[in-house]
């Protein structure tokens, strides 16, 4: 049986839910993002027309489109709304995978056996748009590979159905870039051997392309061939992550004590950036030596950045810790989660504490989480593994 996988993408997710709320910002260049030292979170096709794009500092972006109105943003607002589309869809389709906030693969095989696949598609997308006024693009094909580029192809608002016979004249002639796991590095370095365009991709041995750009290279010349056989993952919300340490012996040492506090946020922040989630609650658990437990939370703005998570961590255990008893154990729990397609503060943020999480957390996944680890957490053992992920 042919697969029949979807990808459904919110057009500009960010600009419009803004747009929902004030109908006199349709039209108009619209920069979501931070003050002059943040970057762009996201951006109406309108700033787009003048070279803004996402992740760019705000101040570069005003110079190439100094008419765009800047919004802040409201991350929880988004988050309620992509909640709301995750229902409607997951309410009439059969297998659904959430990849983000505003991106969804659906598997809907052997649905033309009764209905015809694309019209069924069509539908739910007019569903989307009438139950929430957010408008979706969507593209229909074999797996999931053809169906996301698709989709970017087919924006704004774009419906496109690619059948199997059709994959490779529509992959042949587009950009190496469109395919997913293609960055600027792997771009620059096909570029340089004349390898441009998707076609020039797949005709090359794909032995020679792992020797040039390593173990992705396999798996970027099936993507070319229009060769992938992942499947749709069921879409479970997650709860929340945390971790625990219980101490050898008890201990009442306050320095030790916020060290090990300050290395689990950032073990625990560096997974929230991994697996691109946020988090809007902060919980810390303390156990005395006698067994008594106590915990305190707070709700925060939507987070995944170190810096913001441990001072909150550590504001809480001051307040919590408050009978000088010994310690058996601590805990930090972030709860609330939200998919974001950013892995750290979203709207406050600067471009230079952008890059310096990405430099760190490339070096994390590359050599390991102890490959580079601030001073103020080394007292958290690196090959602890008591980390705890609660699903629904």
């Amino acid at each position: 049986m042919k697969r029949a996988i979807v990808h459904m993408d919110l057009d500009t997710f960010f600009v419009s839910c803004e747009r929902l709320n004030n109908s006199q910002l349709e039209g108009i260049p619209l920069i979501i993002g931070g003050g002059d030292r943040g970057v762009v979170a996201s951006c109406s096709y309108e700033a787009r027309r003048f070279g803004v794009r996402s992740a760019m500092p705000t101040s570069m972006a005003l110079k190439l489109c100094p008419q765009a109105k800047v919004i802040k943003g409201d991350m929880e607002r988004y988050s309620q709304l992509s909640h709301t589309v995750t229902e409607v869809i997951q309410e009439k389709s059969p297998i659904t995978e959430k990849a983000s906030i505003d991106e969804f693969y659906l598997d809907i095989t052997g649905m033309d056996r009764f209905y015809g696949c694309y019209q069924w598609t069509n539908e739910l997308a007019q569903r989307v748009l009438k139950e929430t006024g957010l408008p979706i693009s969507f593209a229909l094909s074999v797996n999931k590979t053809v169906s996301k580029i698709g989709t970017g192809e087919g924006k704004p608002k774009g419906h496109l159905d690619i059948p199997e016979d059709q994959v490779r004249a529509f992959l042949n002639p587009l950009s190496i870039q469109k395919i997913p796991m293609v960055g600027d590095v792997t771009f620059q370095t096909l570029s340089r051997i004349g390898i441009r365009t998707i076609q020039t991709l797949s005709e090359m041995p794909a032995e020679v392309l792992q020797r040039m750009i390593g173990k992705n290279g396999v798996e970027i010349w099936k993507k070319a061939n229009g060769i992938d056989n992942n499947p749709v993952e069921p879409y479970t919300e997650r709860k929340s992550i945390a971790t625990e340490h219980t101490f050898v012996q008890d201990t009442i040492d306050m320095a030790h004590l916020k060290s090990i506090l300050c290395g689990m946020v950032e073990k625990l922040a560096f997974q929230l950036r991994s697996e691109e989630w946020l988090t809007s609650t902060v919980v810390v658990k303390i156990r005395y030596a006698n067994f008594d437990t106590e915990t305190k939370q707070c709700k925060i703005a939507y987070t995944s950045a170190d810096h913001l998570l441990t001072q909150k961590v550590l504001g809480l255990f001051e307040v919590l810790y408050q009978r000088r008893m010994r310690l058996r154990l601590v805990g930090v729990r972030f709860s609330g989660l939200v998919r974001g397609t950013y892995q750290i503060d979203l709207f406050e943020d600067t471009q230079e504490m952008l890059s310096l999480y990405a430099a760190m957390d490339k070096m994390k996944s590359r050599y390991g989480f102890d490959a580079v680890m601030r001073c103020a957490g080394a007292a958290l053992k690196p090959n602890m593994k008591d980390v705890i992920l609660k699903r629904n």
